[in-house]
């Protein structure tokens, strides 16, 4: 078995960036002190450094960051973020887990509502609070959530630009999901009845 003392510090990076939950480690003004690879895929950043020591809001592209100068955290709808709210929670010593929370955030000029699970655990490092936040992204459960409109005839469901999909097609461009194809026990029966 291999020993890990000697090389802490790289080990705890490798096991950060191997994590497939978007990982921000976070200070007491909710500043990203750093990222994984997850965290910056879901940022939509190559260079995690661009986002290094902003506010959580000023690098997610929140919609209320640019409603005073002051920036994330400071205008009155700040008051009832949730992930502000759980960092807070988390530096008091308390664990925020899962906790849902849709937020507005601003993609190529259009407010976006985006869905979120978030996790946020306390840490001691130099002897700085500090907060492990995890954001998962639930858009695809949300989106499959809600009522989806389906033609009672075809079985074909009418998408987001109002044009009907095989329930195929729908799904796995919603869901990133292969299917293959087989006959239940009574579609087999009603097709193939000499096989009965």
């Amino acid at each position: 078995m291999a020993t890990y003392q000697n090389d802490n510090s790289q080990l705890f990076q490798e096991v950060f960036n191997a994590s497939p939950s978007a990982l921000f480690v976070m200070d007491h003004d909710a500043r990203v002190l750093n990222l994984n690879k997850a965290a910056s895929l879901l940022l939509g950043q190559t260079d995690s450094q661009q986002v290094l020591h902003k506010r959580g809001g000023e690098v997610l592209g929140c919609l209320h960051a640019g409603e005073t100068p002051e920036g994330c955290g400071r205008a009155p709808a700040c008051a009832d973020c949730v992930v502000r709210n759980s960092l807070k929670q988390a530096l008091t010593g308390q664990q925020v887990f899962r906790k849902a929370t849709v937020m507005e955030l601003m993609d190529q000029g259009l407010v976006v509502p985006r869905y979120f699970l978030v996790t946020a655990s306390p840490f001691q490092h130099g002897g700085q609070g500090l907060v492990l936040l995890a954001l998962e992204d639930i858009n695809d459960l949300i989106t499959l959530r809600r009522l989806l409109p389906i033609c009672a005839n075809c079985k074909k469901i009418r998408n987001e630009q109002d044009y009907w999909q095989e329930v195929e097609t729908y799904l796995r461009s919603h869901l990133d999901v292969q299917f293959t194809h087989g006959l239940c026990p009574d579609c087999i029966k009603k097709l193939y009845p000499q096989l009965g």
